[in-house]
Order: C-alpha cells, then structure tokens, then sequence
C-alpha cells in the first residue's frame, strides 16, 4: 500500500520524466521497421515509467534516469516482441549466418570475411549482404536486449540458483564486452558509435564516408559475430 507521499512523488517522477520516453521512443523506431509505430512505443514506454517510479530505489546508488532508461526501454522491446514483426524466414537467414561465421572462425582460427560467409551459406555475395539487409532490425534490437535484459538473463534464472545467478550474470556481460573487444576495429567502431554515441545509419555513414546501406550491413555482421561466438550462453 502507498502513501499519499509516495503517490505523489511517483506523479512527479513521471511528469518530470515524460519527454524521456519520446526520445527513447523516437531512438528506436528509427531502428524498427516501418510496422513498427512510436505511439505504440510511447505506450509502453510510458507503463516502463510508471513501474519505475514505483519500484525506485535511491539507496541502490543509480540515477532515476538511469533506472528508468532501463525499465522503459524493456517495457517497449516487449512490445515490439509481442508484435512479432520479424519473419520465420528472417530468423532462419539470422541463425544461419551466425551458424556460418563460427563454423569458418572454427575452422580458420580469425575473422571470418564477408566472401567465406556468402561461400559457406552457398550464397553470392550480393545475397549475403540481402539477408544482412533483412535481418538488421531484428538483430540489432536482439543485441540491445543481450546487452540489457534479454532472454540470455532469462535463461540464467531459470538455470542457476539464486545466490549465483548475479555472479552469471555478471560473467556473461564480461564475456559480451570481451567478445566486443575482439570484433574487426571497423565493425567494433560502428557498435560504438550507434550504441554509445547514438548515432544513426545515416550519421555513421557519414563519419566512416560509406552508404547507410553499407552500415546497416557491418551493424548486421557484427551482431551475427556475437551471436555466434556467444552461442555457449544462447544455447
């Protein structure tokens, strides 16, 4: 039960945060695609807001910014999940290509290259770089959630015990950054930059003097890199 206090500060909290989830909202669905609508993003991000203010703890050291950035960001990628906007056939290309790039990394002990992929998936190259085209919106939205609260987090609670499950955890995300250290410097460079920077495609082909179409397609490798060599944690 709350008290009248505690109601309105939660109000003010939300007020004072509101515009927080139209920027979140409109960063996303810039990485969506078209299906994907930003009041709907809003919507949910707005119910992310709500259960922030409520579940807010100052004495655990973040900022409500910070925990609310979290939360709403969680709240609209299960909306998009729900919506289930990306194809079986997408998924399919996705898993293949991940397949692929640990297969040849196996097997050449380095960075697998776009012409040994497009080889390995019996595709030209011209295909390859189709089905990174396709796959980039789901992917990229996949690696936010492995990177935040995704369904690698999920499966760590149900596997592990309570008392260790912090522990995985934070093994995981060691492991993801280490991986990340490892990626070829350019697709490295254009993580950093539409992470950490948040630019957008348009931007980033700008600063590395390539086409939005190219970024979207390093953006794409680099996740199904990932993917591929964290497959003991997504398995």
């Amino acid at each position: 039960m709350y008290t009248d206090v505690q109601v309105k500060h939660a109000d003010d909290l939300i007020r004072q945060h509101a515009a927080l989830v139209k920027r979140i909202a409109h960063h996303l669905v810039a990485r969506l695609p078209s299906t994907v609508q930003v009041d709907d993003l809003i919507q949910a991000g707005m119910l992310g807001l709500l259960e922030a203010s409520r579940k807010y703890d100052a004495s655990k050291g973040a900022s409500f910014e910070t925990y609310a950035g979290i939360r709403i960001r969680g709240s609209m990628m299960d909306e998009v999940r729900k919506g289930d906007w990306v194809p079986r056939s997408v998924h399919r290309n996705s898993r293949r290509i991940s397949e692929a790039i640990k297969l040849i990394e196996d097997r050449v002990g380095r960075d697998a290259r776009d012409e040994e992929i497009a080889s390995e998936l019996d595709m030209s190259l011209d295909e390859y770089f189709s089905c990174l085209k396709d796959s980039n919106g789901g992917k990229l939205f996949s690696f936010e959630e492995l990177s935040e609260q995704g369904d690698v987090t999920e499966s760590l609670s149900n596997k592990a015990p309570s008392p260790l499950l912090e522990v995985e955890k934070r093994k995981f995300k060691n492991n993801l950054a280490a991986e990340i250290e490892r990626l070829p410097e350019r697709e490295r460079m254009v993580l950093s930059l539409y992470y950490e920077e948040e630019l957008n495609l348009k931007e980033i082909g700008l600063v590395l003097s390539v086409s939005e179409s190219r970024i979207s397609q390093i953006l794409s490798q680099a996740t199904a890199r990932l993917k591929s060599r964290m497959s003991d944690w997504l398995s």
